[in-house]
């Protein structure tokens, strides 16, 4: 057992942050104790099964656990995808693997930095600006 061939991954959105523990296995992927076709919302669902649908033949080779927490579910998601998407390239250590996910799209592999703009003193958002009425 201590043979056994381990990644760590994680992956960040926002203020969403998901780790993933992968193993050699028969393709059971569960995020937060969730089988992941069992995964509510729909679209954070799909959003979370991209990269395994990519991946191909490597998505049955391996058993994943995805731990997830902070955020909304959509950002939860996004961080989900990032931290499946590098296990699979570490995992695999196969250049194809890596080049399939960047051609697909590059934040399956980079983390989106975007956050949200602080409120600024005396104003009521992060860009508007008092209104003067000059009367």
């Amino acid at each position: 057992m201590a043979d056994q061939n381990i990644i760590l991954s994680s992956g960040k959105r926002k203020t969403a942050i998901a780790r993933a523990t992968c193993r050699q296995g028969r393709g059971k992927i569960i995020v937060n104790k969730i089988l992941v076709t069992n995964i509510e919302p729909k679209l954070a669902r799909l959003t979370i099964m991209e990269p395994i649908q990519i991946a191909g033949d490597w998505s049955k080779k391996v058993n994943m656990n995805v731990k997830v927490h902070g955020g909304g579910v959509q950002s939860q998601a996004e961080a989900a995808r990032l931290a499946i998407a590098r296990a699979f390239v570490d995992f695999s250590k196969d250049p194809k693997v890596k080049s399939d996910f960047l051609k697909y799209d590059r934040h399956l592999l980079v983390a989106d930095t975007r956050r949200k703009e602080m409120y600024k003193p005396g104003d009521s958002k992060a860009r508007s600006k008092r209104q003067k009425s000059y009367r």
